[in-house]
């Protein structure tokens, strides 16, 4: 059985995220989405309504996990017998750091691959901190966020905004 993990901040989950969630789901027997603690960043959802925004998402794929870890990576991977990690690139300007983090996965876990996937083009300019900005200001996200989802999303980031 082939497993893989998609690891990421998911602050929240995209429409992005989610085609390759769904790419992943097709190439692998078992995809953990691993919602992973990155201490350079300030999460405006909790690590329990991430992984509940993204069981909602995923529901509808009987391979896909979601998950957590304040884990190292690598270990998380052997953790779960993952023997690849999904990246995501968007733009060629992901490419260098998620290079430069599969050379250090690979020196540390051997046995373990790093896959990219590349964005779909209508997706390619999306990440979370541009789906919370506009959020903060009303735009209509249904074409950034999952449908699942949405409701809830806006009336958490209203909560939680200080541009109410």
């Amino acid at each position: 059985m082939k497993i893989a993990v998609y690891p990421g901040s998911f602050d929240p989950i995209t429409l992005g995220h989610l085609n390759i969630i769904r790419r992943a789901s097709r190439i692998f027997d078992k995809v953990y989405v691993a919602v992973m603690v990155n201490s350079a960043k300030n999460p405006l959802f909790t690590l329990e309504e991430r992984m509940e925004f993204i069981s909602r998402t995923t529901a509808r794929f009987g391979n896909v996990v979601a998950d957590c870890s304040d884990k190292l990576l690598v270990s998380y991977a052997r953790d779960v017998g993952a023997s690849v990690i999904v990246k995501g690139l968007r733009a060629v300007s992901d490419f260098e750091l998620e290079y430069q983090m599969a050379l250090a996965n690979k020196k540390l876990a051997p046995e373990i691959e790093t896959v990219f996937l590349t964005s779909s083009e209508k997706y390619s300019y999306l990440s979370s901190s541009i789906v919370k900005e506009m959020a903060r200001y009303h735009a209509d996200l249904s074409a950034f966020v999952p449908c699942e989802i949405l409701e809830d999303f806006n009336r958490m980031v209203e909560e939680r905004s200080n541009l109410k």
